[in-house]
């Protein structure tokens, strides 16, 4: 059975030439930002929570990768369901799950309940993912590299200040608060989204099998996918690397920081985020490749500071400073480009690239833990560099094998 796939294609709602509404653009940015946020909330309550649970500091690191777990679950069967579902109903029902999954972490009488329940909001929390192609969907053509760059911009400020929105909160009222107040700051932002986001179904697909299918073929057939999605997975192996091990080094000598100072470090990681509108800019105007390589040039640069911070904060802060600003960049050059390929199969193509994509930081944050345990420091930097320096020499072989016409602009094409 063969579909065929247009930039016109949602039931209800035209994609004009004057493109998306501002407001619809912000709210689905805090959408994305609120919904991912719930993955980020361990990250600088490691130690705590290793301490108050009793178990060792690399067992909680375990919460991280149950996370990212549970997300690549939820990327691979959840998220293909925007292009079959009505996408405001869906959006509400995960987000819904999500709350419960919340309140369940805050009551854990232990990790392996914890776990669990990380894993449940890992997967449920993919609605950010959502958020990403329905804006793309109903942004005009000439504006979609920006309009995916803002929303994904709230998505990463939401992943960011996560970290600091917990280490603020465990300081005052404990680490469980943070989650019972994630709870309900969801179960508000469903009641908003109910009334204020339009109603949207893609009409090219019949069935969940049918759906399937055509993502496993988009990521055979797709070499431009392939690549993105590769590039993607090493930046964040190595971004997950880090954020997974720095609440160890902060919480040991020389710093010795409590879980309030060690979460203000993801203000600094915000500064990163104005990579975002600047790579959604260029990639509108054709510079996907080349800004590609710069991005992970400066990803890679960033943990020579990083492995100096392990002494000197000015080294660590501005190391986090660039990693953010190289991986962010990656990252929404990646989509921008992705989201070109095939129009109305933007959230399957956002299923096959995210799935890899935390997978890899999966396989990062247990790699940064491992290496943390057995050889310190320098041993997270070298591995977070290593990272990066496959990503790379993969970039480099794309100069080879991929002209430059499929790296930015695409024609829709039958891929069922």
């Amino acid at each position: 059975m063969s579909s065929s796939f247009s930039g016109s294609d949602q039931e209800g709602i035209a994609v004009s030439e004057a493109g998306i509404q501002r407001r619809l653009v912000l709210l689905l940015a805090v959408t994305a930002g609120v919904a991912v946020a719930s993955n980020y909330y361990a990250q600088p309550l490691l130690a705590t929570i290793a301490q108050h649970l009793i178990v060792s500091k690399r067992a909680t690191g375990f919460l991280v990768t149950a996370s990212q777990i549970g997300y690549a679950l939820g990327l691979a069967a959840v998220v293909p369901l925007g292009d079959l579902l009505e996408r405001r109903r869906l959006i509400a029902r995960l987000l819904g799950v999500s709350a419960i999954g919340l309140v369940a972490a805050a009551l854990s009488p232990n990790l392996p309940v914890l776990a669990a329940a990380s894993l449940l909001v890992g997967v449920t929390s993919v609605v950010a993912q959502i958020a990403v192609p329905f804006a793309a969907s109903l942004a005009a053509d000439h504006e979609r590299g920006l309009v995916v760059g803002t929303v994904m911009s709230g998505l990463l400020i939401g992943m960011l200040l996560a970290r600091t929105f917990a280490g603020f909160v465990a300081d005052f009222l404990g680490w469980r608060a943070i989650y019972l107040l994630a709870a309900l700051l969801v179960s508000a932002l469903i009641c908003v989204l109910r009334r204020e986001l339009p109603e949207s179904r893609e009409k090219d697909v019949s069935s969940y099998a049918q759906l399937m299918r055509t993502v496993w073929r988009l990521v055979r057939e797709e070499r431009v996918l392939q690549y993105r999605s590769i590039y993607g997975a090493c930046v964040f192996a190595a971004f997950s690397a880090f954020w997974t091990t720095a609440a160890f080094l902060l919480s040991g000598r020389p710093y010795q920081y409590s879980a309030k100072i060690i979460g203000l470090f993801g203000l600094v990681a915000v500064s990163g985020v104005i990579a975002s509108p600047v790579a959604g800019r260029l990639a509108d105007r054709g510079w996907a490749r080349f800004q590609t390589a710069a991005f992970l040039l400066c990803t890679l640069v960033s943990w020579l500071p990083i492995a100096l911070g392990a002494h000197h904060l000015a080294w660590l802060v501005f190391g986090i400073i660039l990693m953010d600003f190289g991986v962010h960049g990656t990252q929404i050059t990646n989509q921008s480009v992705i989201y070109r390929l095939v129009p109305g199969a933007r959230s399957r193509l956002t299923t096959a690239y995210m799935t890899i994509y935390f997978i890899g930081g999966a396989m990062g944050s247990q790699a940064g833990a491992a290496m943390y345990e057995r050889f310190g420091w320098n041993g997270v930097c070298w591995t977070g560099a290593g990272f990066v320096a496959v990503a790379i020499i993969v970039l480099l072989s794309s100069f080879v094998r991929l002209p430059f016409s499929t790296q930015n602009k695409r024609e829709p094409q039958n891929i069922e």
